[in-house]
């Protein structure tokens, strides 16, 4: 088993580091040489000088997996793979592309002959040892194909689906995404009125790991605020300041076009367009959630 992996950052190296863990060959490919040069030596990564040269170093049914910036990056490396490819060859698109692309690009790749595989990908930094999160759409031919590599990326058949045809990969990981804002949101709001009860002087670090334990909001990412807020309750170093993703924004498109009512999701995604002109601790705590599930930068307050 062998697939190239092109994109070698946070996530796609983590992941071509997880399949060589569980002796599947990868070949990578990054313009960053650092990235490849450290999975070479720590972890046996066959090096490629380019992506042809990664594509090349395949045999038989060839397996591309893209971990790459949505939007023009990612649509220009696929066009770009097509003539390199073989009818019944897989392409992976296993970032955070707009659903609606990804269904563009399968009917494309389908005119070639060329199978296409959308997989939302969640799992942050921690994937590399909790495991992914992997939701496939396209051709379930294709995702059988798959199978083994979502299994050792995940845990075995927990942890990854063949959810629906080309684009549904995609589509449900913008949900998960937009959920997901609105759960930190639910969270940073609350501690901050914990923060704000001055006279009785609680103790955020002692309440979020007491929630840990039993209670109906225990969660991971609970355990990653707890955990941060062990080393520092305060957050001065960090400025209020939180970014917002294409997924959260196209949550909301997609609930206004279907006219379903997601005030929840909604509003998260407001919040987060105010903080990036506003002052406040929950919007610190936004930002450090961020950080500890996906290594998103944090602004420095200085």
């Amino acid at each position: 088993m062998k697939l190239a992996m092109i994109g070698l950052g946070k996530m796609g190296g983590n992941m071509a580091a997880r399949l060589l863990r569980h002796k599947i060959k990868v070949v990578g490919f990054d313009f960053n040489t650092e990235f490849v040069n450290k999975l070479v030596k720590d972890e046996g990564l066959e090096a490629a000088t380019s992506v042809a040269d990664a594509v090349g170093k395949l045999e038989g049914q060839k397996i591309v997996w893209l971990m790459l910036p949505a939007g023009e990056i990612t649509e220009k490396q696929i066009k770009e793979l097509i003539p390199m490819l073989n009818k019944g060859d897989i392409i992976v698109d296993g970032g955070n592309s707009n659903y609606k692309h990804s269904q563009r690009r399968g009917a494309m790749l389908a005119e070639q002959g060329i199978g296409f595989i959308d997989c939302g990908t969640s799992g942050g930094v921690w994937g590399l040892d909790n495991g992914y999160c992997l939701m496939y759409g396209g051709e379930k031919q294709y995702a059988d194909v798959l199978a083994p590599y979502a299994q050792a990326l995940t845990h075995a058949d927990r942890g990854w689906a063949h959810v629906g045809p080309v684009g549904s990969g995609h589509f449900t990981k913008m949900i998960h995404n937009g959920i997901e804002y609105g759960m930190m949101q639910a969270f940073a709001e609350g501690l901050d009125l914990i923060k704000g009860k001055e006279d009785f002087n609680l103790d955020l670090a002692q309440i979020t790991e007491l929630w840990r334990h039993g209670s109906v909001v225990r969660s991971w990412l609970l355990d990653l605020t707890a955990e941060a807020l062990k080393g520092d309750q305060t957050l001065e170093g960090i400025a209020p300041y939180v970014a917002d993703s294409g997924e959260g924004r196209w949550t909301v498109v997609e609930a206004v076009e279907q006219g379903v009512a997601a005030p929840v999701l909604t509003v998260a995604l407001q919040a987060r367009f105010r903080s990036q002109d506003a002052d406040g601790y929950s919007y610190k705590l936004l930002s450090l959630m961020r950080n500890a599930f996906g290594g998103h930068a944090v602004k420095s307050s200085k």
